[in-house]
């Protein structure tokens, strides 16, 4: 205990009360916001129903998510940049592979209620990279006695990197997590409570979608047309099955569309001096997206906390399951992700000197479930059970991540 006092206090003077402050306070500001939704929810209020919450999940993704990436990523990123900062995307991948091996593994010896198997994997193997580490980040640095000196750099250089690992954050969230937390073959994650676990076997609405395909195929070969037009017919028809089977439209969203364009405009810089410098002549459309951007966290968590109206003990995932999802995502999934980047930085993989970018890539293994990855749990019809689960883990992360970061600190300073 020594130890820790002595080398948090070493860390720019902090003490292991002030370490354990930067911890508790964004997860602090987090529940104040999920309260104003649950609030507005319940039955005293009830001005927030459950249609209003889908709609401002859908708002969040299209709109407020995309404006964030835009403004935040375009404006931090460069050519050089992308250079210096590749391990943090990376990191992101490698923190999804690894907490999903982990969540693989904890729901296998589990074992939680049909159809929820692949919904714990995801909420052990998805943590929040960008909402709590933001807002972790800007409380950290408005002190001015925090370990990382100046409180503007130190804000500027931590809203940057975490900017940088959003946009592939959101095409695992478009993509992975989308598609992992699909509803089972009943078509609902409403299955009763008696019923077996069903065989596996080729989903019955799955040969419908490939019949129009061959039976036009079939149709085209049969009618005598030209060649020209029949050539071009099979393209058409092979482009089509491709888009489906690919899942493109599912992929290109608009999230995804914000990160590509971000990084396109902000390596170049005709154009980045063109549209997201302070004197841009089209700044106005950057500063309309930052300020779009800025509410999607406290819309996002309205929304969650409105979910939580039926009580966070209401989900079908039962206590077993619950504990084994925070166990594995507060305590299983840091240790690995401590190893991987005390590995990267000795290969020479990260900036050398930069404590900032080390103690950001540690925040990306430490941080709770991804609120994310919960809205999008939402519009895949398992909403309360993921922000039952959010609710449980949040609550533990006060103690977790005053832990990790009381040991992250000592590590680096």
């Amino acid at each position: 205990m020594e130890r820790i006092l002595m080398a948090a206090s070493q860390a720019g003077g902090e003490s292991l009360l002030a370490t354990i402050k930067y911890a508790v306070l964004p997860i602090a500001k987090v529940f104040t916001m999920c309260f104003m939704g649950f609030l507005m929810a319940s039955k005293y209020v009830n001005i927030f129903p459950a249609s209003g919450r889908k709609l401002l999940n859908g708002l969040v993704f299209s709109l407020l998510l995309p404006c964030l990436i835009f403004s935040q990523l375009g404006r931090a990123v460069s050519l050089q940049k992308i250079v210096e900062w590749w391990f943090i995307p990376v990191n992101v991948v490698i923190a999804t592979i690894t907490g999903s091996i982990i969540g693989f593994v904890v729901a296998s010896i589990v074992r939680p209620p049909y159809p929820y198997f692949k919904f714990t994997i995801i909420h052990i193997g998805i943590g929040n990279i960008g909402n709590i580490p933001l807002v972790l980040i800007a409380a950290l640095c408005r002190d001015k006695s925090n370990p990382f000196g100046d409180s503007s750099k130190c804000s500027e250089d931590g809203n940057a990197y975490i900017s940088f690992g959003q946009w592939v954050g959101a095409i695992i969230l478009y993509t992975y997590v989308f598609q992992m937390l699909a509803p089972p073959p009943e078509g609902s994650f409403d299955v009763a409570e008696e019923q077996k676990l069903p065989i596996k076997s080729t989903p019955v609405n799955g040969m419908p979608e490939q019949v129009p395909f061959l039976t036009s195929e079939v149709a085209e070969d049969s009618e005598p047309t030209e060649i020209t037009s029949s050539k071009r017919g099979k393209i058409l028809d092979a482009l089509h099955y491709i888009f489906e089977k690919l899942k493109i439209k599912q992929i290109v969203q608009p999230p995804i569309i914000a990160s590509i364009l971000a990084i396109f405009i902000g390596v170049i810089p005709f154009l980045k001096n063109l549209i997201l410098t302070d004197d841009a002549p089209f700044f106005f459309f950057t500063d309309s997206c930052i300020m779009l951007g800025e509410a999607m966290i406290p819309c996002i968590l309205l929304a969650l906390g409105g979910n939580l109206i039926d009580g966070p003990g209401s989900s079908k995932l039962g206590l077993k399951t619950t504990a084994a999802i925070i166990f594995a995502r507060l305590l299983l999934v840091p240790p690995t992700g401590l190893g991987v980047v005390m590995l990267a930085d000795k290969l020479g993989f990260l900036p050398e000197g930069d404590k900032m970018f080390r103690f950001i890539l540690l925040l990306q293994h430490t941080m709770p479930t991804s609120v994310l990855s919960g809205a999008v749990a939402n519009l895949r019809g398992c909403g309360r059970e993921a922000a039952a689960i959010l609710f449980w883990v949040h609550i533990f992360a006060i103690f977790s991540m005053a832990g990790w970061i009381t040991l992250y600190l000592s590590i680096l300073f």
